[in-house]
């Protein structure tokens, strides 16, 4: 059986893809390489975690070469990570969201409908929870207080999802993310962010001044949940699941970036700052249902996880830190 893997290319895709394929599955991918950040560092990201592996260069929202895509490989299963990503950037251009995370998640749901999919695990974001939830966050929490567009089109496609649940008993599976970091990360979040500027000794913004706390989650546990979810597709009713995939265990941006301090062997230059639009004070995910469900238990702690990233950035970037 054939799994599509959309996102291929990106943090989490790419190292699903690594695992997927060290078991022995046939595993397709599907990414549109966008500059949102350097198109060279997906293509690196490959080569390092899943070389040989097929990728389809392919927009969610070019549903003719979809319907190609699905015709020609018979995907069994689906695992949806493509999404335009980031909250401050919602901000700037909405229409790429719109594009991606609505439109494409929608043609998805029409071929996993018409292909009968067995099961389609997909990407949510605990930026859902917004301002009506309280931490621990919780799956049975209310989400419709998003605090920026992303929020809302992650929040949108749990909606559809079950929809399509519902009417046509399509299985699925939602995944709420918590700030996922580890090597090969997305260089426009905090851990490479602060890695980087730390290393190269150029000053970092510390929003909120440093009130922040974090649910930061190692990408190697988020990847065995993913696994987990999508070899356990249930047998409720209504075939639609959301889980929380998070460490359960925040720490304050001040303490993060300590760690990475150490690591680097640098004090950092912080400018404190207020609060960004579309920010969350803290996150925290309440992992109960998905360790009851899928026997998901984070292991990795910062302390052992970030040094690591440290390292990688000045492997891969060296002098251009």
């Amino acid at each position: 059986m054939t799994i599509l893997v959309t996102g291929a290319a990106g943090f989490i895709g790419a190292y699903t893809c690594q695992a997927l394929l060290a078991r022995g599955e046939r595993v397709i991918g599907l990414d549109n390489f966008n500059d949102y950040y350097d198109p060279r560092l997906k293509r690196d990201r490959v080569a390092a975690l899943c070389p040989g592996i097929d990728i389809r260069l392919l927009d969610l929202v070019d549903r003719d070469g979809l319907t190609a895509l699905f015709d020609e490989v018979k995907p069994g299963r689906v695992i949806h990570l493509a999404a335009q990503a980031g909250v401050r950037y919602s901000l700037q251009n909405p229409y790429a969201y719109v594009d991606s995370n609505l439109v494409g998640f929608v043609n998805m749901l029409e071929l996993c409908r018409h292909r009968h999919i067995g099961h389609f695990v997909y990407a949510s974001s605990s930026s859902v929870y917004g301002d009506s939830a309280t931490p621990p966050f919780s799956e049975v929490q209310r989400i419709d207080q998003p605090r920026s567009l992303y929020a809302a089109t992650k929040a949108a496609n749990e909606l559809m999802a079950h929809t399509y649940a519902q009417l046509y008993g399509l299985r699925a599976t939602g995944l709420r993310f918590f700030t996922v970091y580890g090597p090969w990360g997305r260089p426009d979040m905090a851990p490479l962010l602060f890695a980087r500027a730390i290393l190269a000794g150029r000053p970092i913004d510390v929003f909120n001044h440093g009130r922040m706390r974090r649910d930061f989650t190692h990408v190697s546990d988020i990847v065995t949940g993913v696994l987990a979810a999508a070899d356990h597709p249930g047998e409720d009713p209504v075939p639609h699941r959301v889980f929380n995939l998070g460490n359960h265990t925040p720490v304050t941006l001040e303490h993060f970036i300590d760690v990475i301090e150490t690591a680097a062997g640098k004090s950092a230059e912080k400018n404190y700052r207020p609060m960004q639009p579309g920010d969350m004070i803290e996150t925290m995910a309440d992992t109960a249902r998905a360790r009851d469900a899928l026997g998901y238990e984070p292991r990795t702690r910062i302390e052992d996880g970030l040094p690591p990233v440290v390292q990688w950035c000045c492997d891969y970037f060296g002098s251009d830190v």
